[in-house]
């Protein structure tokens, strides 16, 4: 990736919100940047709030010509008419969700910091793959992903790699040569205003 070849942005929800306290603030983020992706990372129990939610996003995101894809719950994506699923099993599901979803859907794969689930992953069919975390995260499980890493993908696998976990500016200056996406989610939504901070935090590609 060239220097002039900047990252594009991957936006994650947060893992439990309102719907409706939630749409303007997401709206607001998908009007003031360019988005690529966004993932619905909501953690619940209840299908019927799941649904109402992917509904609720997906009319949003569809607007704004955004895709839509949804953490695990591949079995809800055709009924929703959503874009794909972000698995985060690595390569463990992914042959079967394929199958099941098709060739047009879009399938992810969170790999932690393994170039070998990476790299089975991406022989089993992933669209894209993401390591995490980058930064130190008290809810991030296992090691970080570190730069060479990220330095050996961009030179040797074509398959696009999301970076997520933990960024601060520091962070996406020093991976933004190297990775296809920035994947940002709880560094903004904590914010009284996303867009202020999401600027903030990705003025070094900017």
């Amino acid at each position: 990736m060239s220097q002039t070849d900047q990252p594009n942005l991957y936006l994650i929800t947060p893992q439990s919100f309102e719907i409706d306290a939630f749409l303007p603030r997401l709206q607001a983020v998908l009007d003031a940047e360019a988005i690529a992706c966004l993932r619905l990372a909501l953690v619940s129990e209840d299908e019927d709030h799941l649904a109402r939610a992917a509904d609720a996003l997906r009319e949003v995101a569809h607007a704004r010509d955004v895709p839509l894809v949804i953490t695990g719950h591949a079995g809800m994506v055709e009924r929703l008419g959503l874009d794909g699923v972000h698995l985060t099993d690595g390569a463990r599901s992914l042959r079967a969700t394929r199958k099941a979803l098709g060739a047009e859907a879009i399938i992810g794969a969170f790999c932690g910091a393994s170039r070998h689930d990476g790299m089975t992953a991406g022989e089993s069919g992933a669209d894209y793959i993401a390591f995490g975390p980058l930064g130190d995260s008290p809810l991030a499980a296992g090691p970080r992903a570190e730069h060479a890493l990220f330095d050996w993908w961009s030179q040797m696998i074509e398959l696009p790699v999301v970076a997520e976990g933990a960024l601060d500016c520091a962070l996406i200056e020093a991976f933004a040569p190297v990775t296809d996406f920035f994947a940002i989610g709880t560094e903004i939504w904590r914010a009284e205003d996303p867009v202020v901070a999401l600027r903030a935090l990705i003025a070094p590609i900017r």
